[in-house]
């Protein structure tokens, strides 16, 4: 790898990288820590100017490419984050950036790579597909490639993040570091064990984008057929070839995280710490729970924070649903004057909060016996949920939970 990945080659990194890098304190949360009986610190990467870490690697990329590679112009594939990073990066250098993107990148992600500078061509619905377009015009208009993770300079310049958690705290036992190529999990955890051979480094991947767990496995680098979560900025099929050995011998362990788990941490986080941070940004909070650990001084990397609001809008409501905070229940009752003021009362008397009311007349033949009432409802949590269930189960309206459509 052209003699990066070494002690000295993270060190200049560190170095070139302050130039463009905000200072992300590490964050201590009494809300985790408490939870997982751990003393648990976030590196608040989502923090950064361009909302993610990516910037590290692209500008120290840059910063090793010769002056004719730059002139040449530059592209990159990313589902956003790196593209920012990249863009951001070669508007620092004045150079000229092309970036090919999925049609899935959120239209944050999309708008603030345009903002930098670069322009931007939307090709395929993964990265894979936008990566093997960006192949194809690199070769056709003879631009310098900057891979966004299997590359030995952007993998040094991702780990200047242990560097700096190392600064504040030496004695971390554990960090917990989000996986979707690798090219971060690469940095973190060669420069980790360089620092402390006895530390824990933990990659963490979504349960529908599991690329590198399953090349583990196989002790070979391994293509998904597909790839189905909603942490797009780690949606990859296939890690990175030339960082795999480190990988290989750096990584301790690998978690795996449901889409439904992502959803609860993004509460968790807004509620604890006031702070957005996307979905593949969680995977390291979410992993928190997964953890059979006490006692030990923990790290998780907070990768990025750009979430577009139509997403946060929905990744909210969800959360909301998997919390018993909102849900909807279906009762019968005969349809007659006075018996919707009636079941009003009791979920009133419950401090039940009714979002949304749906009245179907025509659930039997018979309407007198019965009509179907839909009530949508905003609750305190499970025990609350329940509450109120068993209070209209004792009105004999026998209450049953259906999906909630808000």
């Amino acid at each position: 790898m052209d003699g990066m990945l070494t002690l000295e080659k993270f060190e200049e990194a560190a170095e070139v990288v302050k130039k463009v890098t905000s200072e992300t304190k590490l964050i201590y949360s009494d809300y985790f820590s408490a939870l997982t009986g751990n003393k648990v610190y976030l590196k608040p990467e989502n923090m950064q100017f361009t909302g993610a870490y990516k910037v590290r690697g692209a500008y120290y990329k840059m910063s090793t490419l010769t002056e004719e590679e730059r002139e040449k112009g530059i592209i990159t594939a990313s589902a956003g984050n790196h593209a920012q990073g990249v863009a951001y990066a070669a508007k620092c250098y004045g150079v000229k950036a092309t970036i090919v993107m999925p049609t899935t990148t959120p239209l944050i992600k999309v708008n603030r790579t345009k903002s930098y500078g670069a322009q931007v061509v939307l090709k395929g619905d993964v990265y894979d597909e936008a990566c093997n377009h960006a192949y194809e015009l690199a070769k056709e208009y003879g631009y310098t490639f900057i891979h966004p993770f299997d590359d030995g300079a952007v993998a040094t310049g991702q780990g200047t993040i242990a560097m700096e958690i190392f600064k504040e705290l030496p004695l971390v036992d554990y960090i917990l570091c989000p996986i979707g190529g690798g090219g971060l999990a690469t940095g973190v955890s060669t420069l980790a064990k360089l620092l402390n051979p006895k530390i824990q480094v933990i990659g963490v991947e979504p349960a529908g984008a599991n690329c590198l767990q399953v090349s583990l496995e196989k002790g070979q680098v391994t293509t998904l057929e597909g790839v189905n979560t909603i942490a797009d900025g780690t949606a990859v099929k296939t890690p990175g070839s030339i960082i795999f050995p480190y990988l290989q011998k750096n990584l301790d362990q690998i978690i795996t995280v449901e889409d439904s788990e992502l959803v609860v941490s993004f509460l968790d986080m807004v509620e604890n710490h006031k702070m957005v941070v996307e979905n593949s940004g969680l995977l390291t909070v979410a992993a928190l729970k997964k953890l059979n650990l006490k006692g030990k001084k923990i790290v998780s990397i907070l990768s990025g924070g750009n979430m577009d609001v139509i997403t946060m809008s929905s990744v909210v409501q969800q959360g909301l649903i998997l919390r018993d905070r909102i849900f909807t229940v279906s009762v019968l009752l005969p349809d007659k004057p006075g018996e919707l003021s009636r079941v009003s009362g009791i979920v009133a008397r419950e401090n039940g909060n009714v979002i949304k009311l749906e009245h179907n007349q025509f659930i039997s033949i018979n309407r007198s016996a019965a009509v179907e009432l839909r009530i949508t409802l905003e609750a305190f949590g499970t025990e609350h949920k329940n509450q109120i269930i068993e209070a209209l189960s004792k009105e004999d309206y026998k209450p049953k939970l259906v999906r909630t459509n808000i």
